[in-house]
């Protein structure tokens, strides 16, 4: 089983980015911040880290860092867009709670 999921809608943005910006892979993580203490994190990367999960799906592969699979075991990736925002959201079964604005979380 992977260890995060990720919507149709999703890969196609990540398949995007990657093209745009040519780059083999899109690394997610978590910072200590925020009214909950902790944050999604989203960059790009050239290479697969040691203790990185590699999650492949849909002709996209995306790079999990290691320190934070506990907290993201499970999450849905899904990528929204509409005349508002354009970003990309996390339905984490792990979250204990988030803050108004939905930045932080905590496990």
């Amino acid at each position: 089983m992977s260890p995060v999921t990720l919507t149709e809608a999703a890969t196609n943005r990540i398949k995007e980015l990657l093209t745009k910006r040519q780059k083999e892979y899109l690394k997610l993580g978590i910072k200590r911040r925020g009214c909950n203490g902790l944050a999604y994190t989203l960059n790009y990367a050239d290479e697969k880290g040691k203790f990185d999960e590699l999650v492949e799906q849909n002709g996209v592969q995306v790079l999990i860092d290691s320190p934070a699979l506990m907290h993201l075991f499970g999450t849905r990736i899904d990528f929204v867009e509409d005349r508002i925002r354009s970003e990309f959201t996390f339905s984490n079964p792990n979250s204990k709670g988030s803050c108004g604005c939905g930045e932080s979380f905590t496990t």
